[in-house]
């Protein structure tokens, strides 16, 4: 049995465990958000919390180590200090910002009521960090085409006419490319919008069509899951990674370390590692060739690396380094990516989270070689699932489905 200082201790640090884990599930982004709402939900996962603690005391027999006075003395005093908390950084985020920091770029499509109502709401909300960079009509393609190349939004917030919702379709097309968050301001005086998917901005209600999971209390939660399962893995398997890099140095010619571009987090390109599995060749620029069964250019000990998946290895260089995650949807070669942007929809939506090392694609056996466009748009639904689904817990379901079946597929080769 513990000393009592120490049990009580105990308690504290699963208290404030448990609460980083749930809050993963209630926190959003709250720029531009209500303040009131903020510490809602804060209550909410404070209540979540001591919900689930006092069920495992009950359950445990040991609820009557513990004080009652304590109990609710400490219960009313987390609460305290986990509103002072967001408070803090409440204030400090809207005085950086007031400083130009931790801006984001937002490009007006449409006209009338909401467009003005914006205007005037982010001259008199400079806390929130807003600046707009432009007004694009509706009905004006080229223009939008222009502004989206020159200005590089961070966000595109769509403001339909009223009574012209089809005037939608062609600004999405317009936007298909694009990895901005895109974001519909609904006339809420036209017609009513349900909650499934909406953002409170600037006080103004907004439809997601694509907006990324990684942000806010998200981001952090995800960071620290890279940072610490990368340096542990890292440590674990420094010898398998030296083995390696000396048996690819000792059976054929060339660099240990493979090198290619490929696109990250908001389509940016990025450097990606492997294990050279491949005799050293020419590409014709701007082409990829995939791998394919019984490919000549794959070396003996190559084609074992790929598929037992020991080549990606290096990659969690890449995630300590910030480029990648550890669970997310597989890189592809740039070539590829401007390839079937053009022939799947949605496809550069997966570009909204990191890529990672492991996925649900790779774990649901969608990896290898996609000869067919078939095959790659399962992948990408599979990539999109994640995308809007993720959770702390879906990307440690994936890690622990992926010791168990995703490393080694007969499809890839």
């Amino acid at each position: 049995m513990l000393p009592l200082p120490q049990v009580y201790a105990l308690l504290i640090i699963q208290m404030a465990t448990l609460m980083t884990l749930v809050s993963s599930a209630v926190y959003r982004n709250w720029r531009g958000g209500q303040f009131k709402a903020m510490l809602g939900r804060v209550g909410v996962s404070w209540a979540i919390t001591w919900a689930l603690l006092m069920t495992w005391l009950v359950l445990t027999k040991s609820s009557t180590d513990f004080s009652r006075i304590w109990l609710l003395t400490w219960a009313g005093t987390s609460l305290g200090i986990s509103w002072l908390a967001r408070l803090g950084v409440f204030l400090i985020m809207s005085y950086m910002r007031g400083r130009q920091v931790n801006h984001m770029r937002v490009l007006l499509v449409g006209g009338g009521g909401p467009v003005a109502a914006i205007r005037r709401r982010v001259k008199t909300s400079t806390w929130t960090g807003y600046d707009l960079t432009g007004v694009v009509s509706m009905d004006d393609i080229d223009a939008l085409h222009y502004s989206l190349g020159q200005l590089d939004p961070d966000e595109v917030w769509i403001c339909p006419p009223a009574n012209d919702m089809s005037s939608i379709q062609p600004v999405l097309n317009e936007l298909r490319h694009s990895t901005a968050n895109i974001r519909l301001v609904p006339d809420m005086g036209a017609f009513q919008m349900v909650n499934n998917g909406l953002s409170v901005v600037l006080g103004m209600p907004m439809l997601d069509i694509s907006s990324s999971p990684m942000s806010g209390f998200n981001m952090i939660v995800k960071w620290l899951e890279d940072k610490i399962v990368a340096s542990l893995i890292l440590i674990l398997i420094s010898p398998i990674l030296a083995v390696i890099a000396i048996a690819v140095k000792v059976t054929s010619p060339g660099p240990v370390i493979f090198k290619q571009k490929r696109h990250g987090w908001n389509g940016e390109e990025i450097e990606v590692y492997k294990f050279r599995s491949m005799v050293v060749h020419n590409e014709h620029t701007g082409h990829v060739t995939q791998a394919k069964k019984g490919d000549s250019r794959i070396t003996p000990l190559g084609a074992f690396l790929r598929r037992s998946s020991l080549d990606e290895l290096p990659q969690f260089v890449n995630v300590l380094q910030g480029r990648m995650s550890i669970v997310g949807p597989r890189p592809h070669a740039v070539a590829h990516n401007m390839q079937y942007r053009e022939l799947i929809p949605r496809y550069m939506l997966r570009h909204k989270v990191k890529p990672g090392i492991t996925g649900w694609a790779q774990v649901n056996g969608l990896r290898g070689e996609t000869n067919t466009i078939e095959k790659m748009e399962a992948r990408i639904q599979a990539d999109l699932y994640y995308i809007e689904n993720w959770s702390l817990w879906l990307d440690l379901k994936i890690i622990f489905l992926t010791v168990f079946k995703g490393f080694i597929d007969e499809n890839a080769y």
